[in-house]
């Protein structure tokens, strides 16, 4: 395990500009570099690498991140492969573990590599069994796949035979054999292939080595797939199939089709789609998501045309919520009942199936489809349930402005004011004044809604670290709004001593890289950081104060509507009566007189 703290200084040792520069030819404009993004086809330059922020965003395509993850993306390797290749170009050694054991790191990476040797073995073997069993090869004839795509996708054949492999593997107990997931140790020490008569997919990461493989049953027999077991190198809610295949057709054709199954994949190729995937027995995760975003800025889900199907599709909805972010669009599209990818493409033909893909919804008109298609919105109660159910699901979205849109889309169909959304979804928040700090100003009327408070705090607070030391300790901890969450964990951070605010912002990105969503939504924020390239002759702490001001009267203006509310259904207590008349004075001073407090 690499130490956070030593990716932390790593970053604030590299100048971006000169890793990018190495690999792709920069141009600067003003106070940016340019070029043309390496992850999409364009022809205009819309990738800006930024010197001050050590982090590069594409306009086109919407790939960001720091210096690690261009190298990560570019040369398509693993997060401790982009920072040993980092470290070696600053004159860094890293430490691989956090007792600093080198030998232990070296026995990890050596049986790393004897793992992929041992799958790469495997897979070779598997073709060969292919072309020499006709059973097999007549299964794959049968269900249209040919000899082109059999060795486009390095497909292969498993005998029916308990101990196939050991001709192969000499040493057939050996442990490693059962940690690559090819062979099945029994308590009886019995050990066994773990695929037997089965056509076989190879499963490649990023890089393009076999990870893992996928098994398809020639006959009725049960399980019909079989997928390799997590092992040190495989992840079933991480790889995705074909991604290394597609990886260029993605790029070119602006768009990814994720698909259920290997088959779907496979036939999808031979009719000329060629930017397909597909998820490995899961349902999509946020790691797939955020992963098919470098590559492309739309998503479309091909879902069965059954129940399954549709249960899939909710699921990867659900699941793509916490990596969103704006600029990409995800859609969904549902195929006829009883059909899949693999089996309408071949009775209909590409063109007629591309037409199914143009018929597809995007996640905003899915999941307020959904939330409303049952409800009776004509009903108090029925405009109840839809914001109960909207508002956990929408709070979860990590794309500010699309979060913004569907909540006003909610609130129409509730009959709702925006601000009373906002107010339902978000518990009052009284400010704990606990420490010698610069106190939140009082403003009768918030100027924006919390969410786009939440935003601008958080960008402002990424953009300059140091403010961090004038918020309020825990201020923001009781809110709901994501962006005010993520805003208090990096004061805390800071304030914890964990991140040094003089670092640059790819740096303090770097100390969140084991939370996944939080790291999502914070390279978001900064991505959109790096847009915002207009000069802003904003002085920070008034920005800041003015924010501190404007929720802290949210807060206040909350309080005051929950007891009038409550005391037009009930007697309020004294201690409640006062609570609001000091409330509602508070409200109607002046707002200079309530900063002179």
């Amino acid at each position: 395990m690499i130490p956070p703290e030593f990716v932390e200084t790593l970053l604030a040792r590299t100048d971006i500009v000169e890793v990018i520069g190495k690999r792709i030819k920069l141009k600067k404009s003003g106070v940016n570099y340019f070029a043309c993004c390496p992850f999409h086809g364009e022809k205009t330059p819309s990738f800006s690498v930024s010197p001050s922020k050590q982090f590069y965003h594409c306009f086109g395509c919407g790939a960001h991140g720091t210096a690690i993850t261009f190298l990560m993306e570019y040369e398509g390797i693993s997060f401790p492969d982009a920072v040993e290749a980092l470290a070696q170009e600053a004159g860094l050694v890293v430490p691989k573990t956090r007792t600093g054991d080198p030998k232990a790191a070296e026995t990890a990476r050596n049986e790393r590599e004897q793992l992929l040797h041992l799958l790469e073995k495997a897979a070779h073997f598997y073709q060969q069994q292919l072309a020499r069993h006709p059973e097999a090869l007549r299964y794959l004839e049968r269900r249209g796949i040919g000899r082109d795509a059999i060795h486009h996708f390095g497909l292969g054949y498993a005998p029916d035979d308990w101990q196939a492999l050991a001709a192969i593997f000499p040493h057939y107990n050996d442990p490693l054999l059962e940690k690559a997931g090819l062979v099945i140790a029994q308590d009886n020490g019995r050990r066994y292939d773990r695929f037997r008569h089965r056509i076989l997919f190879p499963i490649h990461n990023r890089r393009g080595q076999v990870v893992a493989f996928g098994g398809r049953v020639l006959d009725q027999s049960e399980p019909k797939y079989l997928n390799s077991p997590e092992t040190p190198l495989f992840s079933k809610s991480h790889e995705l199939y074909a991604l290394a295949l597609a990886r260029d057709a993605i790029r070119t054709r602006g768009h990814v089709i994720v698909t259920e199954g290997y088959m779907d994949v496979v036939s999808l190729w031979q009719h000329g789609i060629d930017n397909a995937v597909a998820v490995l027995g899961t349902a999509a995760t946020p790691h797939h998501v955020r992963t098919l975003v470098t590559l492309t800025d739309e998503i479309l889900f091909c879902f069965d045309g059954d129940d399954a199907g549709r249960r899939a599709a909710w699921r990867a909805l659900e699941q793509s919520l916490e990596a969103l972010k704006d600029g990409v669009t995800l859609r969904f599209a549902f195929l006829p009942e009883g059909e899949d990818p693999d089996s309408l493409v071949r009775c209909v033909g590409t063109d007629a199936f591309r037409e199914h893909l143009q018929q597809s919804r995007t996640l905003s008109q899915y999941l307020i489809e959904t939330l409303t298609e049952n409800e009776s919105l004509d009903t108090p109660e029925g405009r109840a349930r839809l914001i109960h159910h909207a508002q956990p699901l929408i709070a979860r979205i990590a794309a500010p402005e699309l979060k913004r849109q569907i909540e006003q889309e909610i609130a129409e169909r509730a009959r709702i004011p925006l601000d009373d959304w906002a107010a339902a979804a978000t518990p009052r928040v009284a400010p704990r004044r606990t420490r010698t700090r610069t106190q939140p100003h009082w403003h009768a009327t918030p100027r924006k809604t919390v969410a786009t408070l939440g935003t601008r705090l958080l960008r402002l607070l990424l953009a300059h670290p140091r403010l961090a030391a004038r918020v309020p300790v825990n201020w923001l901890d009781a809110s709901e709004d994501p962006d005010l969450q993520a805003a208090q964990r990096l004061v805390d951070a800071i304030e914890h001593g964990e991140i040094a605010p003089e670092h640059p912002l790819a740096a303090i990105l770097s100390h969140f890289q084991s939370d996944e969503s939080l790291r999502a939504r914070l390279e978001s924020h900064a991505a959109a950081l790096v847009e915002e390239s207009a000069p802003d002759d904003t002085d920070p702490e008034s920005e800041l104060a003015d924010l501190l001001d404007a929720l802290a009267a949210q807060t206040l203006q909350r309080e005051i509507a929950e007891l009038m509310a409550k005391a037009r259904v009930q007697m309020l207590t004294a201690e409640e009566r006062q609570r609001l008349n000091t409330l509602i004075r508070e409200a109607k001073r002046p707002q200079n007189d309530r900063r002179g407090n």
